[in-house]
């Protein structure tokens, strides 16, 4: 296991912000830390990092706990905050030259791993450019550069796609599918349940400090009760057979909006009935599936309120 915590524990005066928070991240896999603005994530990637020291509970890595301040093992762990940390006044290159030296790299080393992180993050071809030059979503992306400057193992982002346009978020996309190929672990906040169904092999969700829920999407699933609704969408105007589909065997309710007919079922097993009375009524339709909570929809089943509610 690349990362562990265990027990981890923050209080700020009588404020238990964090508590016993355990997750894990493995090696080639993303693991999504979610929960409402206020709920912890922030302090706990603080304490993963080792920018703020848990009142109790372990971070481990590789299965060795980190101790102390000096603990070579945190130059295992990139960091990209959800601040951008950068120097707006220097260039690309300079700034990964900064952040390089602090890790004390050779400057042949350094050389090297600077023009394959900007590679990676697609900016080779404005290196020599001044930050503040650069748009939102370029800044985003060289955070992340930053953060790959000494091959960290894991990486740790702190909502790292806020504020950027649909293509620089696809390409941060991408730069981390790339990495987990790679074999690196990351450990990922967002407040966009897209982002964590397209990325996270696990979820965990924390809600006033503690973990609620820890699974993969179909665990969490099985969280919530099932929706057993079957959509349909259908060529043509009007439904006339609506009321008799109503009352059809199996069907608890049925509504047409838009073209897509949506059947609340007894039983998903009463779905092939209900295609096979769309046809008995010569009703063509293009296309059909059965409803499922998506990841908001657990979210919001678990926690009880939007994820940017305070």
């Amino acid at each position: 296991m690349l990362l562990e915590t265990k027990g981890l524990r923050k209080k700020f005066g009588d404020l238990t912000a964090v508590d016993g928070v355990s997750l894990a991240v493995e090696a080639g896999s993303c693991t999504g830390l979610l929960g409402p603005n206020g709920a912890g994530k922030t302090t706990t990637v603080s304490m993963i990092a080792g920018l703020l020291a848990p009142d109790s509970g372990q971070v481990l890595i590789g299965g060795e706990a980190l101790r102390g301040e000096t603990d070579p093992r945190k130059r295992k762990i990139g960091l990209v905050p959800q601040d951008i940390a950068l120097y707006e006044d220097l260039t690309a290159r300079d700034n990964l030259g900064i952040f390089g030296a602090l890790y004390e790299l050779d400057p042949t080393d350094l050389d090297h791993a600077a023009k394959a992180a900007l590679e990676l993050v697609g900016l080779a071809d404005r290196a020599a450019d001044k930050v503040k030059t650069y748009s939102g979503g370029m800044k985003r992306r060289l955070n992340l550069a930053v953060a790959l400057i000494h091959d960290p193992d894991v990486l740790i982002l702190d909502e790292p796609t806020v504020g950027v346009d649909p293509q620089s978020r696809s390409a941060i996309f991408d730069n981390l599918e790339t990495l987990l190929a790679r074999g690196k672990g990351i450990l990922y906040t967002t407040h966009y349940m897209e982002e964590a169904e397209r990325l996270c092999e696990r979820i965990v969700i924390v809600d006033h400090g503690k973990v609620i829920a820890d699974d993969n999407l179909r665990g969490l699933e099985k969280l919530v009760p099932p929706t057993r609704t079957l959509l349909v969408d259908l060529d043509g105007d009007g439904a006339p057979w609506l009321a008799e589909l109503r009352a059809f065997a199996g069907v608890e309710g049925a509504d047409v909006g838009d073209g897509r007919l949506a059947v609340k079922l007894v039983d998903l097993a009463r779905a092939p009935a209900v295609l096979g009375f769309l046809t008995d009524k010569q009703q063509a339709f293009h296309h059909f599936a059965t409803e499922r909570a998506d990841l908001e929809a657990i979210f919001l089943q678990l926690t009880g309120r939007k994820l940017r509610d305070a």
